[in-house]
C-alpha cells in the first residue's frame, strides 16, 4: 500500500463580497498551471432562502519520480451565496457575497505504485530504501510540496482580498 504523508492543512475563511467563478478559475488554472492532473471528487450544491451551499472537493496530483507523488486536496465550502452588485469605478459590477471556506491539505505520497508491496522481502528493502538511502530526498520533496502549499494558500488569499474590494 502506498504510504501517504500529510506535510502541510490550512484552512482560511472569509465573508463579503467576491466573485464565485472567477475565484473557482483562478484556483482550478493555477493548479494545471504548476502540472497538476486535477479531479473534481465531490459536487453537491444547495439552494435556500438563505443562499446557495456548495460543498466541492479537488483532488490535484503530480508524479515528481517513480516512487513520489504530491497530492494537493482543495475542499471548498461555500454559505449563503448571493448574487451582488458591488460598485467598482464608478460602473456597477455583477459579483457574489457570502462565507467561502477552503481546505487545503499537501500529502507526500510513496511508492504510488505499489511496486515494493509485492512481497515481504520487497518491503523489507523498501524500508532500508527509505530509511538510508533517501531520507534527504523525501525530506527534501516535503519541503518543497509544504512550499507549494502554503503559496498556493498565499494566493487564494490575495485573491481574495483583491476580488473583494
Amino acid at each position: 500500500m502506498a504510504e501517504k504523508k500529510e506535510v502541510y492543512k490550512q484552512k482560511i475563511k472569509q465573508t463579503g463580497y467576491w466573485d464565485y467563478k472567477e475565484l473557482y478559475n483562478f484556483c482550478f488554472n493555477w493548479l494545471k498551471d504548476e502540472g497538476y492532473k486535477l479531479k473534481e471528487k465531490e459536487y453537491v450544491e444547495k439552494i435556500s432562502s438563505f443562499g446557495k451551499e456548495i460543498i466541492l472537493k479537488w483532488e490535484a496530483s503530480k508524479k515528481i519520480t517513480d516512487y513520489f507523488k504530491q497530492v494537493i486536496e482543495v475542499e471548498w465550502h461555500i454559505l449563503g451565496m448571493k448574487d451582488a452588485e458591488v460598485e467598482r469605478d464608478g460602473k456597477k459590477v455583477s459579483t457574489n457575497k457570502g462565507e467561502v471556506g477552503i481546505t487545503l491539505k499537501a500529502i507526500l505520497v510513496r511508492d504510488y505504485e505499489e511496486r515494493w508491496e509485492d512481497r515481504p522481502f520487497y518491503k523489507f528493502l523498501r524500508g532500508i530504501y527509505e530509511k538510508y538511502i533517501i531520507r534527504t530526498t523525501r525530506e527534501e520533496y516535503e519541503n518543497n510540496l509544504e512550499d507549494k502549499a502554503k503559496e498556493y494558500l498565499k494566493e487564494i488569499k490575495a485573491f481574495l482580498n483583491l476580488g473583494g474590494r
